[in-house]
């Protein structure tokens, strides 16, 4: 059964949406949830149910926060949750770590605690955007706000992995985001990472212009950290401005349509929209499963975290990816 480290004090509204997340988790997906935090509280809102022992608690007495610098903070708070909740997947006593709190310390403690995989020189943040289609993964989200061509080329590597093992997407189309489809266009960075790109055996595709991104073009898109996170921010803005714009042109239709068929659409189209059915996404390039959810995640939120982290243990992402960059390795070039 898989074990997961589930960070109890990380995000907006812990321990109370995560302890109610576990639960969940825990009924609904068969897993073994480890709250990792202060007893205390994680036990107040526990009240008792674990989940036919499917729960426990192991005690952080610390708590890293979002206005910490992540690398000083880790290396400060030896006992904050996050750090033992990390120290448990190095220790085989978990699978995988969860955890909706500081990205940034999430991302620290990974690297230090589990360490990179073997040829990866930057980790990289993966998340889902809705598509006409389905979804795209779109990746690094903020990880890198620097890159080099090599980062791009690793980041479509494991992207192409997560997408084949994790959205099972049989030979999944890799694009790079670009402010042209002609592969003549883009600046220094874009320009070597198609050269780059083209020599793997990924399905790489060429160039994805913003516009196309959430069309379906492609499966993967990579891009460096500072643009990806820009368009994911941009992107949660405008899905809750048509959002609002959609249920004020929908009020005008329900004397038509009807109460119970206006809010039928409205659910599905909030469900697309939505981070929380997504859960997380792992951090690809650190040599275990460790999964970034929301900040203000809730509780379905972080089931579906827990979700994602069992999907990427059973499915062996990690072991994948180093397969697979031994590869590339072996093959040469300028990894």
């Amino acid at each position: 059964m898989t074990r997961i480290a589930l960070d109890a004090m990380g995000g907006d509204y812990a321990p109370i949406e995560i302890v109610r997340g576990a639960r969940d988790a825990a009924h609904e997906l068969g897993v073994q949830i480890i709250l990792v935090g202060d007893r205390d509280k994680i036990q107040r809102e526990l009240d008792g149910d674990d989940v036919g022992g499917l729960i426990s608690i192991v005690h952080a007495s610390e708590v890293v926060g979002m206005d910490e610098h992540p690398v000083s903070a880790i290396r400060k708070k030896k006992d904050s949750s996050i750090v033992v909740a990390t120290q448990l997947v190095k220790e085989g006593a978990a699978d995988a770590v969860v955890s909706a709190g500081s990205t940034g310390a999430q991302m620290a403690s990974s690297l230090l605690i589990l360490g990179r995989i073997a040829g990866v020189d930057r980790p990289a943040i993966s998340t889902l955007l809705p598509t006409a289609g389905g979804v795209v993964a779109l990746l690094d989200v903020g990880a890198n706000v620097d890159c080099r061509p090599q980062h791009l080329k690793q980041f479509a590597v494991m992207g192409s992995l997560y997408a084949e093992k994790i959205l099972g997407l049989p030979n999944p189309k890799v694009g790079l985001l670009n402010i042209g489809a002609e592969e003549t266009k883009g600046n220094e960075l874009t320009l070597a990472a198609y050269n780059l790109l083209k020599e793997t055996n990924i399905n790489f595709i060429g160039n994805i212009e913003g516009r196309d991104l959430f069309l379906g073009t492609g499966d993967v898109v990579v891009c460096d950290g500072f643009v990806g996170n820009v368009v994911l921010k941009s992107a949660e803005g405008l899905a809750m401005s048509i959002l609002g714009m959609f249920q004020q042109e929908l009020g005008r239709l329900e004397d038509i349509l009807g109460r119970e068929r206006i809010m039928h659409i409205m659910g599905g189209f909030k469900r697309r929209m939505d981070y929380a059915e997504y859960g997380g996404a792992p951090l690809l390039g650190v040599d275990g499963v460790s999964v970034i959810s929301h900040g203000s995640s809730r509780a379905r939120a972080i089931k579906n975290a827990v979700r994602v982290a069992k999907e990427t243990v059973e499915q062996g992402l990690v072991q994948a990816i180093k397969v697979s960059l031994e590869k590339e390795i072996v093959k040469g070039g300028d990894w």
